[in-house]
């Protein structure tokens, strides 16, 4: 036997995480709310779901959680829908700037990795007699003393 919405749940989680494919109805059942709650948290720019070209909104596992979400911090924290807003754009932006350190580290093994080859292709050519040898350098050093005194 299945637990209250667990057929909900299961549907939830074999669909992929940001397809629009549940229909508001659908999306306030799976999120225990009232359909026109759902509309009043686009309308505020909360949860934006995708549209169809006929415009019905299509919301996705994700926006499905992110109802949840405004819900918690709503009843359980208190905070107001300005807060939530706030909250989630936020989130959003730490999301994104985390997904750009994660492209530049990236990028910067990359580069490592094409420096390391470049210099062992380099080093490679060269005979060994070409090759400068640092040697032990020294140093001139004039003293005067000091007149002012």
């Amino acid at each position: 036997m299945t637990a209250p919405g667990g057929e909900a749940q299961d549907a939830v989680r074999s669909v992929a995480e940001d397809a629009p494919v549940f229909v508001i109805s659908v999306a306030a059942e799976l999120a225990g709310m009232h359909a026109q709650t759902l509309r009043q948290y686009d309308r505020l720019g909360l949860v934006s779901p995708g549209r169809t070209s006929g415009g019905g909104r299509r919301y996705s596992p994700r926006d499905v959680a992110l109802l949840r979400e405004v819900q918690r911090l709503s009843q359980e924290d208190g905070v107001n829908l300005a807060g939530i807003k706030r909250i989630i754009e936020l989130e959003s932006r730490v999301e994104a700037l985390q997904a750009r350190v994660h492209e530049l580290l990236d990028e910067l093994e990359r580069s490592e990795s094409r420096r390391i080859a470049a210099e062992a292709a380099v080093s490679a050519t060269y005979r060994r007699d070409l090759v400068p040898q640092r040697r032990p350098g020294s140093a001139l050093v004039v003293w005067r003393p000091r007149t002012d005194r």
